[in-house]
């Protein structure tokens, strides 16, 4: 009776711990942010099945992000279904379905499996939007931010729930772009890790994973090659036209290191590798440039300024 008293109880354990090792099945997914990469990610999230909630701090960014993804969505279904008006009309109508929207997010929380950040890119403002919605998140809850450059570490230290804390960076356009880089820090459980992958593939994704190193894979190797092609035309040695050009022709790149700064935003390349050499100042990738330090003072930003490198009308 002893041996099956024993045997019943190791059974009992077991199964619990399983229980416990099992990873979370992520059904409501809050999205802090409305801007593109926010409404990016709600529209993915909602076109394959999960109850999304998009949060900003206004109705008028709102409306403006729930129109910006109808108006993607139109543009995804007369590709998937070309042949099909009525289906990808369907389409269209159950994912809207699928997302509200709301201008408090300490409200609409307390009912969710996963909260994607994807506001600004400043530490202290992440850790203040991080710090407050964990005491309101159930237990159970993941936190993941989309930041491209800051520290995932950074952002969970300013939680209680570390071990449910991880990176989920996504790439712009979001409804276009397959990949998303999983980050786990040192302090993510193996469960949280499990599911943000298990989400990823949800939503249509092919996930790659990574340590919480700066500028995870992509950004760790695109931003310095942005970098040394500034380096290379402020020391003479080739015009921007010639450099783009040579990284088209020459590596099959879509576009040149110039245009896509100019793409990306000169303001943005500029704050990341600013932090990167707060992080690591004797890394000689991670040295500033007076050139893009002076057209980003000049406000000439890019594509989106009508300025950067190259003028745009």
């Amino acid at each position: 009776m002893a041996f099956a008293t024993r045997h019943f109880m190791r059974a009992a354990s077991s199964a619990a711990a399983t229980a416990a090792a099992k990873k979370l099945i992520v059904k409501h997914v809050t999205v802090i942010g409305g801007g593109l990469m926010g409404a990016g990610i709600a529209q993915v999230a909602a076109a394959s099945g999960h109850t999304v909630v998009l949060v900003d701090q206004s109705e008028e960014i709102l409306k403006k992000s729930t129109k910006g993804i109808e108006e993607s969505l139109k543009r995804v279904t007369k590709k998937k279904f070309a042949d099909k008006p009525e289906a990808g009309a369907e389409f269209i109508e159950k994912t809207m379905k699928n997302l509200t929207t709301s201008t408090d997010a300490v409200a609409v929380v307390h009912s969710t499996d996963l909260v994607i950040e994807a506001i600004v890119e400043n530490l202290e403002i992440k850790n203040e939007l991080f710090k407050r919605l964990d005491k309101f998140a159930p237990e159970h809850t993941i936190f993941a931010s989309n930041t491209s450059s800051l520290q995932i570490t950074q952002l969970a230290n300013s939680t209680t729930r570390q071990d449910r804390f991880g990176g989920l960076h996504f790439f712009n356009p979001v409804p276009m772009m397959k990949l998303v880089e999983v980050i786990k820090t040192p302090m993510t459980s193996q469960k949280t890790f499990e599911s943000l992958l298990d989400f990823s593939k949800a939503v249509g994704k092919s996930p790659v994973s990574c340590k919480d190193t700066p500028g995870f894979i992509v950004n760790r190797l695109l931003v310095p090659y942005m970098m040394e092609a500034v380096r290379l035309f402020e020391r003479g040695d080739a015009s921007k036209e010639d450099i783009d050009v040579a990284m088209k022709l020459g590596a099959g790149y879509p576009m040149g290191p110039f245009e896509l700064l100019d793409y990306v935003g000169l303001d943005t390349s500029k704050y990341i590798i600013d932090g990167w050499h707060s992080l690591e100042p004797n890394n000689p990738l991670f040295a500033p440039s007076p050139l893009l330090n002076k057209l980003v003072e000049e406000k000439k930003l890019g594509k989106k300024t009508g300025e950067g490198f190259y003028k745009y009308k």
